[in-house]
């Protein structure tokens, strides 16, 4: 994983509440333990028409949306079944952020883990980043605020340990590898 200090981009929006994560990435493409390819199948039931085709009036198939690193959803998004597999796929698609007003709690702590942002903003923020699809603005982890052009800085919340393993590009793992040797002196202590 690499470190983020922070992403500038435009945003693209979803406007809709309680987006599940069977919409973000449906359970018949959960047979794979890898991440690779899933961005394929993010929202493919929006994305695409039943004979494959990509869908001209869903907004990730729009041109001003490519690129677009920051998505901006309704209330309640990632609410639903835990799956893994959600955050993975926003990211092999290319999105590194989430805001909304509300995250559901298994999406929020496993879109962390796995290097995705989830931001929890106010309802004036969150309506205006909804009125003003694709405007480019900066989530910045290192301060815990999100940066939209003419207003004040939008703190956020982001636990102490998730946002050291996401500034340093790490994961859970990562992070206990770092202190292989304390673990390793420990556990010879514990014989």
């Amino acid at each position: 994983m690499e470190p983020i200090k922070s992403i500038t981009s435009k945003t693209v929006v979803i406007p809709l509440d309680d987006i599940d994560t069977d919409q973000i990435i449906p359970a018949r493409f959960l047979t794979t333990t890898t991440r690779e390819g899933l961005g394929e199948h993010l929202f493919t039931d929006w994305r695409y028409t039943k004979d494959g085709t990509p869908n001209p009036d869903f907004v990730l198939n729009a041109p001003e949306a490519q690129d677009a690193q920051i998505l901006v959803a309704g209330r309640n998004f990632g609410c639903g079944s835990s799956r893994e597999h959600a955050p993975w796929a926003l990211l092999d698609f290319g999105l590194r952020v989430a805001i909304s007003t509300e995250i559901a709690d298994i999406f929020f702590n496993n879109a962390l883990k796995n290097g995705f942002i989830p931001v929890v903003v106010d309802a004036d923020t969150h309506a205006w980043l909804l009125e003003n699809p694709g405007v480019e603005i900066t989530v910045d982890l290192e301060s815990s605020t999100v940066i939209v052009p003419g207003r004040d800085p939008v703190p956020f919340s982001v636990d102490s340990f998730a946002k050291y393993c996401l500034l340093n590009g790490l994961d859970q793992m990562g992070f206990l590898t770092q202190h292989a040797d304390d673990i390793a002196a420990f556990e010879a202590r514990a014989e």
